[in-house]
């Protein structure tokens, strides 16, 4: 059945964008390889890593063979890569994990998996902002001797953040590109130093040894570690906005996947090296996020580690700005598609912005934000309130939403070219993909198992389910919507996933009428 002439729409250069219309396309040709790669990048903040992340899960999970954990992971997510870049060639649209699920696994998996990436990716970008939060009102009272508030700050980037996702993504990722370059450069500079002037351990190489994966909190750290390469599976969320997304997606994605684990295994030894094995653990919980600074301060001096203070800031922004984008981009293709309202599914403005999704997740930040500040009752406020607790705990639950995602993504590439009788020529694909589909869907039963040690109450609070918990019910309630978009509204359910392609489909049966 067809949708009507009325749902058509001619682009400007006379070629027909969208099923629903020019106001239902994201604008193409935006994105070269550089400013898709920068874009996927700025999502994985090196310093926001190297500051924040590492020193949390050293802390918190008490793991000192975190830098084996980035080559562990490294490796799987290139046997991820494989089969996902092959996916890439064939499906372009903004939903991507969705989109590519929905192929392989049908229309109400897709709906399930579009469910669990709008909460999961909300959850990993409204993490950040307590992360931010502390770390500018440290800078105040440190620079300007000034009591502030995390929510502050955190508060005003939400506004922030909101305002830039109306403006085109290329113009943000050619001024956060330039940050994000100084970033790796500065980080690299303190890997130098750290291995020039050891602790009294020397260049030691225990932090690569196996034995030191041992014990509770293996699950949880392999989670926030995997978190930290969150941001290149995003290179097909943009690639309706790329000239040649064949091409530049599997590029952009390899490139981001071998760059983050090398780049992050040789930090996170650096560290280890600079405070010591046997001590990186105590000062990680005596520093939190403040233990690279500390570290610089005594090797590269005062001027170095305040530059590093700002760009630790700037990093987290782009990390904010990036996130937001992809959670707009996924309301949007779930709004082009019948999954959320379809007010969801237009863009706006002359910058052709999805700006619908853009306003929802600012508004699902202020809210979070708002309620831990509340939470957050103590006279003078808990220090710890902004990193261990909305930082540490969203941003395992959204690397818990996005390491389901694609173990389902992993399965999905496996049906798609088998059940279209490429079985034989995709064979060594289909087998990579398997392979990191299995070790991916261990990752997420380890850290579901470990998930108290991250909220550090013991195995019977109720933050140890209710967190992993969010996710889980993301899933169901994706699969009951899934279902009865199937039997109440089939055509619906036919879209899900094809995006831009269901007009074809649309067009082909208007001319057979």
């Amino acid at each position: 059945m067809t949708t009507g002439s009325s749902h058509t729409s001619t682009a400007p250069d006379g070629g027909i964008s969208t099923f629903k219309g020019q106001e239902r396309a994201l604008r193409a040709d935006r994105l070269g390889t550089g400013g898709l790669l920068l874009s996927v990048l700025a999502a994985t903040a090196p310093l926001m890593v190297v500051a924040g992340v590492m020193p949390t899960t050293f802390a918190v999970m008490g793991i000192v063979g975190q830098p084996l954990l980035f080559v562990v992971l490294g490796v799987v997510l290139v046997l991820f890569g494989i089969g996902y870049a092959e996916m890439s060639r064939h499906v372009h649209n903004a939903g991507a994990f969705y989109a590519y699920i929905s192929r392989g696994l049908g229309g109400t998996a897709g709906a399930a998996a579009a469910l669990v990436a709008l909460v999961a990716y909300n959850a990993l970008q409204v993490g950040i902002y307590g992360i931010f939060g502390f770390e500018v009102s440290g800078l105040f009272a440190t620079y300007a001797d000034l009591e502030v508030a995390w929510w502050i700050p955190a508060l005003a980037a939400v506004a922030a953040v909101g305002a830039l996702g109306w403006l085109k993504i290329d113009v943000n990722a050619r001024v956060l590109g330039v940050l994000l370059i100084v970033e790796v450069a500065l980080v690299v500079v303190f890997d130098i130093a750290a291995v020039a002037d050891p602790a009294g351990e020397g260049l030691s190489l225990h932090a690569f040894n196996p034995d030191t994966l041992s014990g509770a909190g293996v699950g949880t750290a392999l989670c926030f570690c995997i978190a930290a390469f969150l941001g290149f599976e995003q290179a097909p969320v943009y690639a309706e906005e790329t000239s040649r997304p064949h091409v530049l997606v599997p590029r952009v994605m390899f490139l981001a996947v071998g760059g983050v684990a090398v780049f992050f295994a040789l930090s996170s030894w650096a560290l280890t090296v600079a405070a010591g094995p046997s001590a990186i653990v105590g000062a990680s919980r005596e520093q939190s996020a403040g233990l690279l600074f500390f570290l610089t301060e005594e090797r590269l001096g005062g001027t170095f580690t305040d530059v590093l203070h700002v760009l630790f800031v700037t990093g987290m922004f782009a990390a904010m700005l990036s996130f937001h984008n992809v959670v707009a981009r996924y309301a949007f293709a779930m709004g082009r598609e019948g999954l959320l309202p379809a007010a969801f599914g237009r863009t706006t403005g002359t910058s052709g912005a999805p700006g619908t999704g853009s306003l929802l997740q600012s508004a699902v930040a202020a809210v979070i934000v708002i309620a831990f500040a509340v939470a957050d009752d103590k006279p003078s406020g808990d220090p710890t309130a902004p990193v261990l607790h909305l930082f540490t705990w969203f941003g395992n639950v959204g690397a818990l939403g996005v390491i389901v995602l694609m173990a389902l993504a992993s399965l999905s590439v496996v049906v798609f070219f088998a059940r279209r009788g490429a079985a034989g020529t995709q064979a060594w694909r289909l087998v990579t993909s398997a392979l990191a589909g299995i070790a991916l869907l261990v990752i997420a039963v380890y850290t579901v198992r470990d998930f108290d040690v991250l909220v550090g109450a013991g195995p019977d609070s109720a933050l140890s389910w209710a967190l992993p918990g969010i996710i889980g019910a993301a899933l169901v309630i994706g699969l009951v919507q899934g279902l009865l978009l199937r039997s109440r509204a089939p055509e619906t359910h036919a879209r899900i996933g094809l995006g831009n392609e269901a007009f074809q489909l649309d067009k082909a049966a208007e001319a057979t009428d």
